[in-house]
């Protein structure tokens, strides 16, 4: 690593991390109020892979503001990202732990901290994989009851494990099922990663309560909308999160000693590991080992 010569916040031998993204336009409302992830500018933020949000073609324009036609994260040779874009990681806290704190930490911390998830609330988390499982440990950790909604009954042990109670998916067509959670929920998370029929959580928000979508960017199936006028209801979304918000995560889960269950994996077994991942084994979330590509490079 080495730092440039007008950098103040960060030195070498530190412990840092780059997150979701390297860059915003610095100049719209939403980068001046903190909130650089929803960046209003004519490329929106610099993704640290797949370049910036709205690429050349879809712009104002026609141009790439950032100077970059691409940027490629993991597969990239070097990065070089602006020191205010740069996160500290806490010297507690496991750098193979850290790394998905950056990505599906931040994704699902932003939307419990920017929706006032507090000590008491009972919050559903819908689906219990990558983003479920952080997803979980934090609403634990500021203090939520959690109700974990998951089709694998594989899954229940883990979800126990936490202290979370379990509603399978195939159980909420039951009436006695949906009778004991119906409008009991302070706020829910869906983290499911595909198009999927938020219909039956609907009836177990609270009114004024919340259900926000995380997982899928795609368009939603239509909802009743009776369920929701009818408590006053909401139905949102939430995209990864801001610099400090990414910096709080990570020192929240320093502080109480939390993180992602994780399996650390070689360059190599990547083909693998992608296959399990499609075939839901993985719990909860792979980290490879970057230092193995040495070794796959030698082969």
């Amino acid at each position: 690593m080495s730092v440039g010569a007008s950098v103040t916040r960060h030195k070498i031998g530190d412990m840092v991390g780059v997150g979701c993204m390297i860059d915003s336009c610095r100049n719209c409302v939403p980068c001046r109020s903190g909130e650089e992830n929803y960046c209003e500018g004519p490329n929106s933020w610099l993704a640290t892979y797949n370049g910036p949000m709205v690429p050349a073609k879809k712009s104002p324009d026609k141009s790439n503001h950032y100077g970059k036609d691409n940027t490629f994260g993991g597969y990239s040779t070097s990065l070089v990202v602006p020191e205010d874009f740069v996160l500290k990681i806490p010297s507690n806290l496991k750098p193979e732990v850290a790394a998905p704190i950056l990505c599906a930490g931040v994704t699902t911390y932003s939307p419990l901290r920017h929706w006032g998830v507090k000590k008491g609330d009972k919050v559903g988390i819908i689906g219990f994989g990558g983003l479920g499982d952080i997803a979980a440990k934090l609403a634990i950790t500021m203090g939520a009851q959690v109700v974990l909604f998951t089709s694998s009954e594989e899954k229940t042990t883990e979800a126990a494990r936490l202290g979370a109670a379990v509603v399978l998916d195939e159980d909420l067509e039951e009436e006695e099922t949906l009778r004991a959670h119906k409008a009991s929920l302070d706020f829910m998370l869906s983290t499911i990663p595909e198009k999927t029929d938020l219909n039956p959580f609907i009836p177990l928000l609270k009114r004024n309560a919340s259900l926000v979508v995380v997982g899928a960017l795609e368009p939603l199936s239509s909802m009743n909308n009776m369920e929701i006028a009818g408590h006053r209801r909401s139905v949102g979304g939430s995209l990864i999160g801001s610099i400090a918000e990414t910096q709080e995560v990570l020192d929240l889960c320093a502080e109480h000693n939390v993180g992602p269950a994780i399996q650390i994996i070689d360059m190599k077994d990547i083909n693998d590991a992608y296959d399990k991942v499609e075939n839901k084994e993985v719990r909860f979330r792979y980290v490879i080992d970057i230092s193995s590509l040495k070794n796959s490079l030698a082969v």
